[in-house]
């Protein structure tokens, strides 16, 4: 038996084997062969299997995600069966040399053709050659796809998890997570609460083979990762597990409760989610509405950007799920340790304070049109609203509100219902909070964002697992903050949320009472949690 020590990302318990997440970095290394004729033929083997893997993952698409997202995949299919490119492959094997390198010099050729052209989709069609490369070279080198490939619901240990991958894992599969590295304030840990599964992060432990499949325990509730416990100790956490399940449970009879205090003080309480796939969690939870959904998952996970089709459809059926209660779309914050190749954002000193969020889409419009056509296309199917990140000036709001106005006028030239929207901010940034009074005459609520409101107040970088202890949400400095904003958006009459991780703090329940508060928006699994820290004041 071995104990390793993390930090509790998630609390609960897990208890099943370990699969060990590695990532696929494989590189193509020029080598020569005899026979480049069996060379060719494992080169087309690997080709059809690849195909047989696509097929698989566009059905899964199709019945997870719905046709839009599914075609990617029909897509790729088709450049396997290019002649050109299959052409382009055997006329290297046919030199001397092997597939993976073959397949290697392919893809350089093929994606620098398709980058160049003038045209913006086949220009993004050289992700797409990139991406099919990449799955042939795995096979030829024997390596599996990227993500969970298991029969069981597994225990997820790696050395680290972006959010990207975090999202095409399957929630079926996974029963909690283990990192070597990351911080309880990564995205990506948001992510895993999102999950409401077992996590923890900066897990002092090294990594080997021999313990992918040991049996193993997650304990969220003391950080403690222990592989092939003893048998005693694996009963243990069993009834401790079976006791954290009841004690779930009997949240269940709050559902369908107002959230309001013994001395009739109410508060809305919204649910977080990532995708249209976690919508269903927060109606089981009995959430009032969406406080935050985080539309840049909808970008991550893929090789191009998502059409306006693609987004009006997963916005629209939030909408049509939450079956009127309000939905607030917070706009893209791509950045800082959210990063998509396809946006091709150049290296940062510090990205956290860099190029993201706002700045990307007033920067580069043509993606934020597309992101706010979709939105008011699908608010004519359900009360939404607006709110854009990382807000630091009045003209920043202006200038939006200038957008905005546009796409709305040309929407209803092309004859597009929509409904009424509010447009919101996060308040993320001192600037933001400091000047709250002047931002609060331009819109129509805000929303706190406490974990980059309290990284950039302290001046701790959330990523750096060293700076977990500086990095204090109950700051004095940080409460301040938040009750300046929540005074000043009163005083211009807007209503003021908090949808930070801090909201699900119910040791900061009644503080945020008292401030005033006007809305808490957590992750589906803290919802009936919280609402009893309310009901208990």
């Amino acid at each position: 038996m071995k104990k390793y020590i993390g930090k509790s990302v998630v609390k609960g318990i897990a208890v099943g084997r370990i699969y060990w997440y590695k990532k696929q970095n494989y590189e193509a290394v020029k080598t020569e062969v005899l026979d480049t004729e069996a060379e060719r033929e494992r080169f087309e083997s690997a080709v059809e299997t690849a195909k047989k893997q696509l097929t698989v993952l566009y059905e899964d698409a199709l019945d997870r995600l719905g046709e839009e997202h599914a075609m990617i995949f029909e897509i790729h299919k088709m450049m396997l069966e290019d002649e050109d490119y299959l052409d382009a492959v055997k006329n290297v094997i046919n030199e001397g040399l092997n597939g993976e390198y073959a397949v290697s010099v392919a893809e350089e050729q093929f994606a620098e053709m398709f980058a160049s052209m003038d045209d913006e989709y086949m220009k993004a069609r050289a992700a797409d050659i990139r991406d099919i490369s990449k799955r042939v070279i795995n096979i030829l080198a024997g390596i599996g796809e990227d993500g969970i490939h298991t029969d069981e619901p597994v225990i997820v240990v790696a050395e680290d998890l972006t959010p990207s991958e975090t999202v095409k894992m399957d929630k079926e599969k996974i029963l909690a997570f283990v990192t070597v590295k990351g911080s309880s304030n990564s995205h990506t840990a948001i992510l895993a609460r999102s999950m409401n599964l077992p996590s923890l992060v900066n897990t002092k432990m090294e990594l080997k083979e021999e313990m992918n499949g040991k049996v193993a325990v997650v304990d969220g509730f003391n950080g403690e990762f222990i592989v092939e416990p003893e048998e005693d100790i694996l009963q243990e956490m069993i009834s401790r597990k079976n006791q954290w399940i009841a004690d779930l449970k009997g949240l269940e009879q709050l559902k369908g409760k107002e959230n309001v205090t013994s001395d009739g003080r109410k508060i809305n309480l919204y649910a977080n989610i990532g995708s249209v796939n976690d919508v269903d969690a927060a109606l089981e939870a009995d959430a009032g509405g969406i406080g935050l959904f985080r539309s840049e998952f909808l970008y991550l996970g893929r090789n191009d950007y998502p059409s306006e089709e693609e987004q009006f459809e997963s916005y629209k059926t939030v909408l049509e799920k939450m079956n009127g209660k309000k939905v607030i779309i917070r706009t893209l914050d791509i950045g800082a340790d959210k990063k998509v190749d396809y946006f091709k954002l150049e290296p940062e000193e510090n990205p956290a304070m860099g190029y993201r969020a706002i700045r990307i889409c007033l920067d580069r419009p043509e993606i934020f049109i597309t992101q706010l056509r979709a939105i008011y296309r699908a608010s004519a199917y359900g009360t939404a609203a607006i709110m854009f990140p990382m807000i630091v000036s009045v003209n920043e709001i202006i200038r939006i509100k200038e957008i905005v106005g546009q796409v709305k006028e040309k929407l209803l030239a092309e004859g597009f219902r929509m409904g009424e929207v509010e447009l919101g901010i996060m308040v993320e940034t001192p600037a933001a909070a400091v000047i709250s009074d002047e931002l609060a005459k331009e819109v129509d609520f805000f929303s706190i964002g406490t974990n980059d409101l309290t990284q950039y107040t302290l001046a701790v970088d959330r990523q750096n697992q060293k700076l977990e202890s500086t990095c204090d949400t109950h700051h004095p400095a940080v409460l301040r903050l938040i009750e300046m904003t929540v005074a000043n958006g009163h005083k211009e009459g807007i209503w003021v949320g908090i949808c930070g991780e801090l909201a699900a703090d119910t040791e900061l329940t009644h503080t945020f009472l008292d401030m005033g508060v006007d809305e808490l928006s957590v992750s589906a699994a803290n919802v009936l949690k919280v609402r009893k820290a309310i009901r208990d004041i």
